[in-house]
């Protein structure tokens, strides 16, 4: 079967390097430095399951910048374009999805497209009665960052929203590509795959944003965060995962959803999901503020990326300690081998490991590694757990 992927990020190319093992696959997207990277079988970003799917597995996929070439023959064509939140409209920017569903009806109108970048709960349904003559359905995908390939290879659920025999194939095609067996498979109508979407990520956001409260009060408190942790996750209600403290929840997913989802409330009560945004913001003070109670001359930032094994650090919940602290007057140097400038939102890089430990008072670290074990004095941390 023939299949277009618009997007390589880590949405798109997750599914495309996972369909390409039975079909041709076809990805497109704006940027040639990409295209030319999947080409030559490399990764555009840090995800070491999609790495060597590339490098050693013989799929049949190809990438272009060009629509047409991925559109003309394509059954289905998926959409994984970015979709940021716009705070001014209270709305996700969903320009990209909506321009990949125009060519679509120009090249290809008789093509099944399966939109799986995050839309607001509604919008499935208004590009169907905008474009009656397209059949398209929405399908969420449930990805981390650094195991995109990896959780559509062992997906916790497949979930298409829509009813139709394209539909039951589409999920076929998932289910034939994934490595892991009984996989929950789950039609509904589009708005409900969209509700699922933003809901399950809302509520890792409420997880993170309950365990870095209960973080804070045993801090201020002088309480053992880890031993509390451990009491309450026992409780298999409760569950062990998803409870180490961090800064904040942040990255591409988490902040854009929350406020999308809040936005949706508009005229529906609620105080739950607000709160989780606001839980948020207040925890990065906390940070900064602890921080600042140490009257350090210099503050080390080590790492801007939110976890191991990824090289993303979109909106990652260290930015805004750094925010709050720059706004004190307080130096800020950034350790981040990933970033080639000498500057990061006017913040200095030192990329030379040894001279930013000497020249650091605090050492801000959102996950410890052993890289610090020689200035564990330094370091300022809420990472318990050394996990993600």
């Amino acid at each position: 079967m023939k299949i277009a992927v618009s997007g390589i990020g880590y949405v798109g190319l997750a599914n495309a390097v996972l369909l390409s093992k039975n079909n041709d696959v076809t990805a497109v997207d704006i940027e040639q430095h990409r295209v030319d990277l999947v080409n030559s079988r490399k990764s555009p970003f840090a995800d070491r399951d999609i790495e060597v799917y590339l490098s050693v597995q013989n799929f049949h996929l190809k990438a272009t910048t060009h629509p047409e070439e991925a559109y003309r023959d394509a059954e289905f064509v998926i959409i994984a374009t970015p979709t940021n939140y716009d705070v001014d409209k209270n709305y996700f920017d969903t320009s990209s999805v909506e321009s990949v569903i125009e060519d679509v009806k120009k090249i290809n109108p008789l093509a099944t497209v399966v939109i799986k970048s995050t839309v607001p709960v509604g919008f499935t349904e208004r590009m169907r009665r905008i474009h009656p003559e397209l059949t398209i359905m929405f399908s969420p995908e449930f990805l981390r960052e650094g195991k995109a390939l990896y959780d559509n290879l062992y997906p916790s659920r497949i979930i298409v929203g829509d009813i139709s025999e394209k539909a039951v194939l589409f999920a076929q095609l998932l289910v034939k590509g994934a490595v892991k067996e009984q996989i929950p498979v789950i039609f509904m109508k589009p708005t409900e795959a969209e509700a699922v979407k933003l809901f399950s990520n809302t509520f890792l956001a409420l997880r993170v944003a309950y365990f870095n409260e209960l973080d804070t009060y045993a801090e201020l408190r002088g309480l053992d965060t880890r031993t509390v942790i451990k009491g309450v996750s026992l409780d298999p209600r409760i569950g062990d995962t998803y409870n180490n403290p961090s800064f904040g929840y942040g990255g591409y997913c988490l902040p854009k959803d929350t406020m999308q989802l809040k936005a949706n409330y508009k005229d529906v009560p609620e105080n739950l999901i607000s709160a989780i945004i606001d839980s948020n913001a207040t925890r990065k003070a906390h940070i900064a503020d602890m921080v600042l109670r140490r009257n350090p001359a210099v503050v080390g930032v080590y790492r801007l990326t939110m976890k191991a094994g990824s090289d993303n650090f979109r909106q990652s919940a260290i930015q805004g300690v750094m925010n709050r602290i720059r706004t004190c007057g307080t130096q800020i140097i950034i350790y981040e081998p990933s970033l080639t400038e000498s500057e990061f939102m006017g913040l200095k890089v030192v990329n030379n490991l040894t001279d930013f430990k000497q020249k650091a008072d605090v050492i801000l670290c959102n996950r410890v590694t052993k890289e610090l074990d020689d200035v564990k004095s330094k370091i300022y941390t809420r990472d318990l757990f050394a996990t993600d």
